[in-house]
Formats: C-alpha cells, structure tokens, sequence
C-alpha cells in the first residue's frame, strides 16, 4: 500500500503539461459581433453581383466599339464611336466604384473579426493565468501536507485526476491562444493588404473620372469644330493627316541627324548612358493606359495607328526622362493646335518621345540623367502644346528602336 501512495504522488508531482483547448460560451458580444459580420458578408456579395452585371453592359458597349471601327470614317460614325465609349467609361467608373465600396465592407468586416479575436486572447490569457497559478499552488503543498490531508486513497486519486486534469487544460488553452494568435495575424496582414488594394482602386477610379471626362469634351470639342458637318469632319481628318505625317517626318529626319553628331561627339567627350540594358523608367507615377500602342480603340484609328501608349496625367503632372539621354528636339508652342513634344536620344538605338506636353524643362542640344523633370503634361483640348490630336489629359509616350515606333510596354520596367 504504501509503495503505491508513493507511486500516486510521483505522478501527482511529474505530470506533464499538455496543449488546451477552451470551449467560450457565446457571449452577447459574440453574437452581436458575428451578426454584424454576416450583414456585411451578404452586402459584399450583393455587390459582387452588381459588379458582374456592370461588366457585362461593359462588355456590349465594347462590341458596339469594335463594329464602329470598321464602318466607313464619318462625322456620325465617330459620334457613334465617342457616345459608345463614354457610356463604356461611365459604366467602369460605377464598376470601380462598386469595387471601393466592397472593399470597405471587407475592411469593416475584417475590423469586427481582429476586435473579436483580440477579446478572445484577452479571455485566454485571463484563464491561462489562473491556471498557472492553481497549478503553483498545487505544487507549492509539501508531500507531508498532502499525505495528512486525505483520508483515504480513493480521495488522493481524485485529487491526482484533478491535477492532471489542470495541466491538461492548461495545455489546451495555451494551444488555442497560439492558434488564436496566428489568426489575428493573418487577419491584420490581410487587413493591411486590403488598404493598400482600396488605395489603389481609389486611384483608378480619379483616373477613370479623369478619362470619362476627356471623352466627353473631346465629344464636345468635336461638335464645336465641324458643327455637325461631314464636310468640315473630312476636312479636319486630312488636316489631322497632314499634322501627324509632318511630325512623323521631323522627328525620324531630326532623330537621324541627332545620332550622327552624338558619334562624332562621343569619340571626342563620351557621355553616360544608361539604357544598354533596355529598361526604361516610367515617365509619370500612373501606371494607368487610356490608349496602347496600335490599340484598336483609339480614336483617330482611322486617321492614322497609335505609336505609342497614353499614360493618365492631370494637367501639368511633372514628367521625367525615361532614361539619360541627349535632348534632340523640345519643340514649345505657344497655340493649341500646336503640338508640343520632347524627343530624348539614347544609347542602343533606342529614343522617347514625350507628347502633349504644356511646359517644357529642358532645351535641346542638353544631356539630361533618368528621373529628370523634362516638362509637364497637358493635352487639355484647347491647351497650349495640346495638339490637334488630343482627346484630354493624358502623356503620349512613345518608345523607337533604330527609329522604328515599338510598343513600350516591352522596355518600361
């Protein structure tokens, strides 16, 4: 008998601690909390649904686009064209907006879920700690103490149950406020990531706001001009023909003059260039393309192919060199239907031209490093150095290799 009471209190004083776990009761807080959490589920998704019938209407408009294009140039098939892709535009901009607004929920929805789960940490933690401490209490008895207190050995072994039966929850409840932890984590990475897509979405939606309205006073620009007449749209389009072509023409002649002096100036006083690598820098913050290179749904398609990317750019956005080079043509206009333009010289056959611009910052005949603040963006119908080709705020970016327009997404980094 006694070889087995000292065999109890060995397991009494050298039971291992196990994981816990720990059942809450449903506090009201809780509920309320998760009720709050599946209204918000059940708008996100109404929204989702709106979303997706936005993007279908979008997707008719586009078709309603694409067969325009291919009808005989006119004054009313343009019309046709600007009236489709502003009812586009408008649509993208609800679309965009719905986006924001699911967003929103999800971060109020994430929000209830980390001030829940903190408040259940807190909870464990409180009982984790009361833990510990019966548990010290128990291990603090002396064995004399234990021996004397209990009668019999039916009510040392429940007391054994009872001890292990602590350090068992004990176990658990540590477990789940690891688990509980982790989780917290993962919602507060998620609701960090979450910011940062609403930001970002944020900023489309200016930047289609910014694109709708170019639409429309280009629309309205267009009407103004030709007064609702075919024969002075016909008019306007051989003169659109003529201004581009002419311009094509000056900057290939200027372009292969300019490489013909930096040769001989290089064998005498080399000058850094930076883009053997050919990577280009983004010459403005957005990332937003209005119109990529020989896209489709250009506007003046018909007059002639887009050679370039147009980046969304508030009037007078600071616009920098793509990469080092040698200034070979800043022409400045002083009327709007002037076409303002920087055409940068680089190494490895590659040049930028920058369009539509209302400020220019440089001079030609200057070398000038990646980053630096050549000019500013324009493009306002109506604007100084805006051009007669212009549907609104906007960059033209161009890119050529050995004076051939290429697409500039395959050299912007």
């Amino acid at each position: 008998m006694k070889k087995k009471w000292l065999v109890l209190l060995y397991l009494l004083f050298s039971a291992g601690t196990t994981l816990p776990f720990f059942v809450y009761s449903q506090t009201s807080g809780t509920v309320t909390a998760n009720t709050e959490i599946d209204q918000l589920n059940s708008q996100i998704e109404t929204k989702k649904k709106k979303i997706e019938q936005i993007q279908k209407s979008i997707d008719a408009y586009k078709a309603k686009i694409s067969e325009t294009q291919t009808q005989t140039i006119s004054l009313k098939n343009q019309v046709n064209l600007l009236d489709n892709t502003i009812s586009q535009v408008n649509l993208d901009v609800q679309a965009t907006q719905e986006k924001l607004e699911t967003l929103g929920l999800e971060l109020k929805g994430l929000q209830l879920s980390i001030a829940e789960k903190t408040k259940i940490i807190e909870r464990q933690k409180r009982i984790l700690a009361e833990l510990i401490r019966e548990l010290r209490r128990e291990d603090g008895k002396k064995m004399i103490e234990i021996m004397t207190v209990y009668s019999s050995l039916s009510d040392f072994y429940d007391r054994v149950n009872y001890v292990q039966t602590l350090e068992h929850n004990l176990g658990k409840t540590a477990k789940t406020l690891r688990l509980a932890k982790a989780d917290l984590e993962v919602k507060h990475q998620t609701t960090k990531e979450t910011k940062q897509d609403y930001q970002e979405i944020r900023t489309e939606l200016e930047d289609k706001k910014l694109e709708l309205r170019s639409q429309i006073n280009y629309k309205q620009e267009l009407l103004s001009e030709t007064q609702a007449s075919e024969q002075k749209y016909k008019t306007l389009v051989n003169s659109l023909k003529a201004q581009y072509q002419q311009t094509e023409n000056e900057i290939g002649g200027i372009e292969t003059q300019v490489r013909k002096k930096l040769a001989e100036q290089q064998k005498k006083k080399p000058e850094k260039f930076d883009v053997d690598s050919g990577e280009l820098s983004w010459p403005v913050s957005s990332r937003r393309i209005t119109a990529y290179f020989h896209d489709v749904t250009y506007p003046y398609r018909q007059v002639f192919e887009h050679n370039a990317i147009d980046l969304v750019a508030s009037h007078g956005t600071a616009v920098k060199a793509a990469a080092s080079g040698y200034i070979a043509r800043a022409k400045k206009c002083t009327t709007a239907a002037c076409y303002s333009y920087i055409m940068i010289v680089h190494s490895n056959g590659i040049s930028t031209v920058y369009g539509h611009l209302s400020a220019l910052n440089v001079s030609e005949e200057e070398f000038v490093t990646r980053g630096d603040i050549i000019g500013y963006s324009g493009a306002t119908p109506g604007t100084v150095g805006a051009g007669p080709f212009t549907t609104g705020q906007h960059l033209h970016f161009e890119v050529r290799k050995n004076g051939i327009p290429v697409d500039p997404l395959g050299y912007l980094k």
